[in-house]
């Protein structure tokens, strides 16, 4: 081998190296401490500190560690209430028994347990899909697929909007990546028009700060039209919309999914067709250099996903689907936010909630864009209609009224 002229004339020990650069060194940086301490008094002087608040629960019910007090949380993303559900904890039971708290390893080296499998051909089945490709939790599934396919020379476009697990992927990604205006279907159109290669477009179906749902007959007819890779990450769709309702053919599409939210227990999965899912099983760094999904949590998914597509879920969602309506009649998804503007009102707002035993976090900046702090209410079907008088009650003592923009 052949070194170029820079490599072969470079010091070639340490202490040479070392001595090579004494004598042009530039002034020392500043310490670890000390920018760690800088970034940390930023973060305080803008108001915008947060630490995480310990809540010892079982379902929507709780105790507040810090002070004892006790609260219903309307903070949960376990739309059907099936964490506490008493099959899923039963399945969970028997894995551990079975196959231990943990995996191992990855899949690919010897992490793979039969009920991985098995949750996967479920998955698939649930998803109309050819197959399923199980990660350890959604933001790895969607770091996963769009790396593996957001890869140089690919257009990766994406909505403003989009969950933190998307935009680090595409990040990620060696694609080059246009994000468009939140729900623009023109604005999309005119990236996929430009791009000069192969195009995907990732999308939310339900966007969880809004709680708004994405256009996806439209956004699926200019997938159609410019030969795009539709992804389309479902994570908070519980009461919807459906895909297959919407005339996929002609596109290539993956679904993205939790099995931490409607499913109630923890991990990702994408699923696709039969090609595609074995293009993640080979490629897909988040799945092939980690440990695989605890059987624990997998079995647990299996057991929710196996309510889910029984009488049992359709009753379960029903009731989700009446909690929701006594907020905002029609809205299309557990999350209800009310916006307030102001950083300050909002954590006001929260605060005087939690002093009623109601747990509504407030959300700001950078999580929302700078204005838009609000308080995000998840309902569950884990409610029952006396927790759920409870908050409209308490959101009228405070003026704050749901309506069917999100707004007070």
């Amino acid at each position: 081998m052949t070194l170029g002229p820079e490599v072969a004339s470079a010091p070639t020990t340490t202490s040479d190296r070392h001595a090579a650069g004494a004598s042009d060194r530039s002034p020392a940086p500043a310490s670890w401490a000390a920018l760690v301490e800088q970034r940390l008094a930023g973060i305080r002087a803008v108001g915008r500190w947060r630490a995480p608040r310990e809540l010892d629960a079982f379902g929507p019910n709780g105790t507040m560690t810090a002070d004892g007090r006790r609260v219903v949380s309307f903070a949960s993303n376990d739309y059907l209430g099936l964490t506490a559900h008493p099959a899923v904890i039963a399945a969970a039971h028997e894995a551990l028994d079975r196959w231990g708290a943990g995996s191992g390893a990855s899949r690919i080296v010897t992490g793979a347990r039969p009920v991985h499998a098995e949750l996967e051909a479920e998955l698939a089945a649930w998803k109309h899909a050819e197959r399923a490709v199980l990660f350890p939790t959604g933001f790895a599934a969607n770091l996963g697929v769009l790396t593996t396919f957001g890869t140089a020379g690919v257009r990766i476009v994406s909505d403003e909007v989009n969950h933190a697990s998307i935009i680090d992927g595409a990040r990620l990604a060696r694609g080059d990546v246009a994000i468009y205006a939140h729900a623009d279907v023109d604005a999309l159109e005119r990236s996929l028009a430009t791009a000069p290669g192969p195009t995907l477009v990732v999308t939310d179906t339900v966007f969880s700060m809004d709680g708004d749902v994405a256009p996806l007959a439209a956004i699926a007819d200019a997938c159609r039209r410019h030969g795009a890779l539709l992804v389309l990450d479902e994570a908070h769709a519980v009461l919807g919309p459906d895909p297959t309702e919407v005339d996929l053919d002609g596109i290539e599409v993956i679904r993205v999914g939790t099995l931490s939210k409607t499913l109630g227990a923890l991990g990702g999965f994408a699923a696709c067709r039969g090609p595609l899912a074995d293009l993640l099983v080979n490629t897909a760094r988040s799945s092939i250099f980690t440990t695989a999904s605890t059987p624990a949590d997998s079995a647990a998914a299996l057991a929710a996903l196996r309510i889910v597509r029984s009488p049992e879920g359709a009753r379960l969602q029903a009731t989700l689907r009446r909690h929701v309506d006594r907020l905002v009649p029609g809205h299309p998804s557990p999350i209800v936010p009310l916006v307030l503007g102001d950083e300050q009102r909002a954590v006001a707002a929260a605060a005087d909630l939690l002093d009623q035993g109601l747990l509504v976090p407030a959300i700001r900046p950078p999580t929302v864009p700078v204005g838009t702090s609000r308080l995000r209410v998840t309902l569950s079907a884990a409610h029952d209609d006396q927790q759920v008088s409870a908050l409209l009650a308490a959101l009228r003592v405070l003026g704050l009224h749901p309506g069917s923009a999100g707004e007070p």
